[in-house]
């Protein structure tokens, strides 16, 4: 048994202070050896005590601690559950700081973006995702959602592994220390009724079909890997193949994503080919439900709303990215309203900062509406917290509880940007002021990965960074 003790902490939506984090921590392969993870209990069973599936829970958690226990780690600061990011591009950290040069649009963006693709490989991908996937650590993310759509070698070649570049993101996230829910993509189409690009071919297995084939081969669920899917959009996967894709997800209980109305270029083309708005196509093939996460839903009509609320779909948020790429600002308000669930992910990783996602979606909607006060801080943490668990397919509660995934960050109440707040506003501190840089300590799976700002497996991370991305522009 590990045993921590947090200064203070968020249990059941109130900051305790001195509680006790009782944890019996996974065992955890050697990150070089690439290892596959071991399968869990299957759905609907529990795992006996002491297995490798039952660990890493919190097997306690005591409030009202005001000193440490004997041979425990203490952990100063606001602790949290661990931050899920419900969407990213690990490649697209390689972007950051050259795409803002000059102006543009969204479509100029991307043709950016095809240039890093065309470079990336297995060994640069792991290395990228590895660097990548530590920066989140330190940020305090202890689960990521991969939206993974570059499958092939440039040009369309199949690698003898199909599923060479997901290992590398599975073998990255491994290595970094964290949860990760593979999301594999089908990308089948440069939009509609066109044959995917020459950038695109690298994405494209040819049909639904030859996806669901290779992405059937990837490793099974394990202790700290997820398999889902993800239809990139619908101007990528043809109308008639959504299905295929639903169903894939349907069979195995998977979550699945989609990127939905980012553009209203995307529902202008949509409605010309298919009479339609994206969400109604969606809703019309099976994609939507209560496993179903919605990324982006920038550009929604009052009817996509409700479809959305009343089929359970989920609606991740990524303001950083949708502000960078001057996309707009998102109903997320009227969404969840409807029904839908809320998540928040970094997407393009222009920052990565699951603290600015959660205030920029409250700020936004301020802008909008000249209003302040739309959610609280505990409610946009549950955003940020079991929200992205739950959009990424894992069933243990992402809560401070007894039975919950030990997966947690601690955040400094000490800092220049944090300092004078009263420890019960802990909360409303970390999410309107603090950022990743506040970030003192992450947990996952019991695991110490990050240790008063130091992460512990990866020794230089921006270091790690600057040879991984100047690999790729070198």
């Amino acid at each position: 048994m590990t045993t921590y003790w947090a200064e203070q902490a968020w249990v059941d939506g109130v900051v305790e202070p001195g509680v006790v984090l009782e944890v019996e921590p996974e065992s955890h392969a050697e990150p070089e050896s690439r290892a596959e993870p071991e399968p869990q209990a299957a759905p609907g069973t529990e795992a006996a005590p002491g297995t490798a599936a039952a660990r890493g829970l919190l097997a306690a958690v005591r409030t009202g601690a005001a000193a440490p226990p004997p041979g425990a780690t203490v952990l100063r600061g606001l602790t949290l559950p661990g931050l899920a990011n419900a969407h990213s591009h690990a490649f697209h950290r390689a972007l950051r700081g050259t795409v803002q040069v000059g102006s543009g649009t969204f479509w100029t963006w991307r043709e950016v973006m095809y240039g890093v693709a065309d470079r990336l490989t297995p060994d640069t991908y792991y290395d990228l995702a590895r660097a990548v996937y530590a920066e989140m650590a330190l940020a305090g993310i202890t689960c990521v959602g991969e939206f993974h759509y570059v499958h092939h070698a440039p040009g369309g070649a199949r690698y003898d592994d199909p599923n060479a570049m997901g290992h590398a993101l599975i073998a990255g996230a491994a290595a970094a220390g964290i949860r990760l829910t593979l999301l594999d993509t089908a990308y089948l189409a440069a939009g509609f009724g066109k044959p995917p690009g020459r950038h695109q071919v690298r994405f494209s297995d040819g049909d639904a079909d030859a996806w669901a084939a290779r992405a059937a081969a990837l490793p099974a669920d394990g202790r700290t890997t997820r398999v889902g899917a993800a239809v990139h959009s619908v101007r990528a996967v043809p109308a008639g193949q959504l299905a295929t894709v639903a169903a894939w997800a349907a069979d195995r209980g998977a979550p699945l994503h989609v990127h939905l109305s980012e553009q209203p270029a995307e529902n202008e083309a949509c409605a010309a080919a298919h009479g339609v708005t994206p969400a109604r196509l969606l809703a019309d093939h099976g994609v939507l439900g209560r496993r179903t996460t919605a990324v982006h839903a920038t550009h929604l009509t009052g009817g996509d709303t409700a479809l959305l609320g009343r089929s359970g779909t989920g609606v991740c948020m990524c303001p950083t990215t949708e502000r960078d790429l001057a996309d707009g600002i998102g109903p997320a308000k009227a969404v969840e309203g409807a029904g839908s669930p809320l998540s928040l992910g970094s997407d393009s990783h222009a920052v990565i900062d699951l603290f600015e996602e959660a205030r920029a979606m409250e700020l936004n909607e301020r802008l909008r509406t000249r209003r302040r006060g739309h959610w609280t801080a505990h409610h946009l943490l549950r955003a940020a917290t079991e929200g992205g668990y739950a959009a990424l397919g894992w069933d243990a509660p992402a809560r401070l509880e007894r039975g919950g995934l030990a997966d947690f960050t601690t955040v400094a109440l000490d800092s220049v940007r944090t300092a004078g707040a009263m420890p019960r506003l802990g909360a409303e501190t970390a999410v309107f002021a603090a950022t990743a840089a506040d970030v003192r300590h992450t947990v996952v799976g019991g695991r110490h990965v990050v240790r008063d700002g130091v992460h512990a497996l990866v020794e230089d991370v921006p270091g790690a960074l600057a040879a991984a991305i100047g690999a790729l522009h070198g």
